[in-house]
């Protein structure tokens, strides 16, 4: 049974949800995984773990994301993009190019964001998008969302298009909106293209079609989305000791400013080691040995 990560290119009109159903076929295998659910009508990088893998998917959580979204003015719907019922619509004059290059540049760093009510967002223990579907309306709540980066790319016939580097749990639906919001006028996401998620870039993903054709050469290593961990070389005892759920001493002349480390002998990637600061030792966390 494999175990690895596959660079998914989703294609727009798909669900997350169809890919590991087609992943399932082609692998043989039941036990897959999704890291950060992506829109059917979006478009671009799902990483998808297979197999011991998605016992990784969980130090993923945090990393970046990147993606190039398409806003069209003149309207605004109740699920942020162009696939919603509309709720409002007004005339509008075009903004010039400097207009909403002063715009996005507002967005960037720490930002309050609401979800849309379309969303996977828990509402006492209900996913909004339920609530909404039962036209049951909620006060969604504001999070904080970090905009590392947001840069205009062009000029649409009723529009522009951008990109933008964010941190976990930002909305781009949202974001779109917002930004109409700060310009006067309504406004949708109309495309979204994710480009990057931590270590899988679109540039490196693969289409089913061709993880149909070569599933095997598709395959990542299980380490390979969590290089950001620290790592640390482990000897054969030391890794049956791990195996065993026991402590491992650290070195003297090592030092660890992370909670978890990437553990490996001589021959392979055996897991995720927690660092006890206390006792200057490695607890097991996730053996995949």
């Amino acid at each position: 049974m494999p175990n690895g990560f596959v660079n998914v290119l989703k294609a727009p009109g798909i669900t997350s949800h169809d890919i590991v159903a087609h992943l399932r076929k082609v692998y043989g295998m039941k036990k897959i995984g999704h890291a950060g659910t992506l829109d059917p009508a979006a478009a671009g990088v799902l990483p998808i773990a297979l197999g011991k893998a998605t016992r990784m998917l969980e130090y993923m959580d945090n990393a970046d994301k990147s993606y190039t979204a398409e806003v069209t003015f003149g309207y605004t719907t109740d699920s942020g993009d162009d696939t919603g019922n509309v709720i409002e619509e007004a005339p509008y004059q075009m903004p010039t190019i400097e207009a909403i290059k002063q715009v996005l540049e507002t967005f960037r760093g720490e930002i309050k964001q609401r979800p849309p009510m379309y969303s996977a967002v828990r509402i006492n223990g209900q996913k909004a998008y339920n609530l909404a579907r039962k036209n049951i309306e909620v006060e969604m709540p504001e999070r904080t969302v970090v905009i590392h980066a947001i840069d205009f790319h062009e000029m649409t016939e009723n529009g522009f298009v951008f990109s933008v580097k964010c941190s976990k749990g930002t909305y781009i639906r949202s974001l779109c909106m917002d930004i109409g919001k700060k310009l006067g006028i309504p406004a949708v996401m109309s495309f979204l293209v994710r480009t990057h998620v931590g270590e899988f870039k679109l540039e490196n993903a693969w289409s089913t079609e061709e993880i149909g054709m070569l599933p095997h050469k598709a395959l990542c290593p299980m380490d390979f989305p969590i290089k950001h961990l620290p790592e640390y070389k482990i000897t054969e005892d030391e890794a049956l000791m791990i195996k065993q759920g026991k402590k491992i001493n650290v070195a003297e002349n090592v030092e660890f400013a992370d909670k978890f480390i990437r553990l490996y002998t001589d021959k392979e990637f055996a897991g995720i080691g927690r660092y006890v600061f206390s006792e200057r030792k490695i607890a097991p966390h996730k053996v995949v040995l």
